[in-house]
């Protein structure tokens, strides 16, 4: 049934938008994915993704000018009727001292969480750019291959001789080490 429903929206957004089919289904399957981090997602971490978006708002900023505006207006003794109950502030800054605390750390987490989803998709990334290469290095064999079955010369070009070659990632990245001086 969901395979249904997935080629339903493929085709949907094919009919929808000047993509290829390949591409359509490539969003299906990142909303897919995405849909499915969300579901598989914690008690905890959803309530502290509501409060990092709730508190990354302009609605968060009104509301905490209305507050603190309003408690120094108060506190400041401009309101006759009202008795100050906070003359120097320390309450108001002890509040909002808790508060600043409790806020950074759920926005560490959010952050901690979108770091791990960071590098699991430039995982995926390389992973897809491997692929690719060593495609293109077997695409460029075989190309060769029916250049001389052809008798098509190509005068021994050193470039197309090196895309023939798969690379090894390990060498590039100890190449990239030794030359940045680097060893993380």
């Amino acid at each position: 049934m969901a395979e249904t429903t997935d080629t339903a929206n493929t085709q949907a957004v094919a009919a929808a938008r000047p993509f290829s089919r390949v591409l359509a289904r490539n969003i299906d399957a990142l909303v897919a994915s995405r849909r499915a981090e969300d579901r598989r997602k914690g008690l905890q971490e959803r309530i502290s993704d509501a409060i990092t978006r709730f508190t990354g708002s302009l609605h968060f900023v009104y509301i905490h000018a209305a507050i603190f505006g309003g408690w120094i207006i108060w506190n400041l003794g401009w309101i006759p009727s009202f008795p100050i109950f906070d003359p120097s502030f320390v309450v108001l800054a002890m509040a909002a001292s808790v508060e600043a605390i409790f806020l950074s750390t759920f926005v560490l987490i959010s952050q901690n969480r979108m770091q791990a989803q960071a590098e699991q998709r430039s995982e995926l990334d390389l992973q897809i750019s491997l692929l690719a290469e060593h495609e293109v290095t077997q695409v460029m064999t075989l190309l060769d291959a029916v250049a001389k079955k052809l008798g098509i010369d190509h005068g021994g070009n050193r470039d197309i001789e090196e895309t023939k070659q798969d690379v090894d990632p390990r060498q590039v990245l100890d190449a990239i080490t030794n030359q940045t001086g680097r060893d993380d």
